[in-house]
C-alpha cells in the first residue's frame, strides 16, 4: 500500500482488525520512510461486475457510487451512515452472488428502491425522482399517488370514509 503522504511504495500493517460492519477488514499502517499512520479497509470482492448502462455502455460498478447516491437521496434525513453502509453491502453481495458480470443499471436502480423504501420515504421519492427521471410536479403526483396506492392495499385501508 503506498503511502498517501510520501507516496513511499511499502508500508507496514500495525494493527489489522474486522470492521464495525463485519463486512471489511481495518488496518492500521505505518509508513517507514515518513512515519506518518493511516487506516485502510479491504473488503472481499467476488467477482468484478460491469454496469450496462441504458445507452448500452459497459462501466465498472463502482461502490463508492452507489454509496453517493444514498447519501444524496438521504441528505439531512434521519439515517446515519452505518444504515447507508448497510445498504449499501446487502445491495452489493446481491449484485455478486447474483451469478451475473454485467447487470443492467434499471436492475441497480429498482435494488435502491427495494432498499430505501423501508428506511425513509423522502429518501426513496427523492432518489426515485432522479431514477425515474421527473421532468414535471405531475410525474412526482403520479408517482406519490402509486407509492400511496400500494401503502393503502398493504394496510388494508382504502381511505374511503364511511358517511352512514
Amino acid at each position: 500500500m503506498r503511502c498517501p503522504f510520501c507516496s513511499e511504495p511499502d508500508t507496514v500493517v500495525k494493527d489489522s482488525r474486522p470492521a464495525e460492519d463485519g463486512a471489511s477488514i481495518r488496518r492500521r499502517r505505518q509508513c517507514p520512510s515518513c512515519s506518518a499512520r493511516f487506516t485502510t479497509f479491504e473488503r472481499v470482492q467476488l467477482r468484478e461486475l460491469i454496469v450496462e448502462k441504458t445507452n448500452g455502455d459497459q462501466v465498472p460498478f463502482e461502490r463508492e457510487k452507489l454509496k453517493r447516491s444514498l447519501q444524496i437521496a438521504l441528505r439531512k434525513r434521519p439515517v446515519n451512515d452505518e444504515q447507508i453502509e448497510k445498504m449499501v453491502t446487502s445491495i452489493n453481495r446481491q449484485l455478486e452472488s447474483s451469478g451475473e458480470a454485467i447487470i443492467p443499471s434499471g436492475k441497480i436502480g429498482e435494488m435502491v428502491m427495494e432498499a430505501l423504501g423501508p428506511v425513509d420515504q423522502v429518501g426513496y421519492v427523492r432518489y426515485a425522482s432522479v431514477y425515474k427521471n421527473f421532468r414535471e410536479t405531475s410525474d412526482f403526483n403520479a408517482f406519490l399517488d402509486t407509492v400511496r396506492g400500494t401503502d393503502e392495499d398493504e394496510d388494508g385501508d382504502n381511505n374511503e370514509k364511511d358517511n352512514s
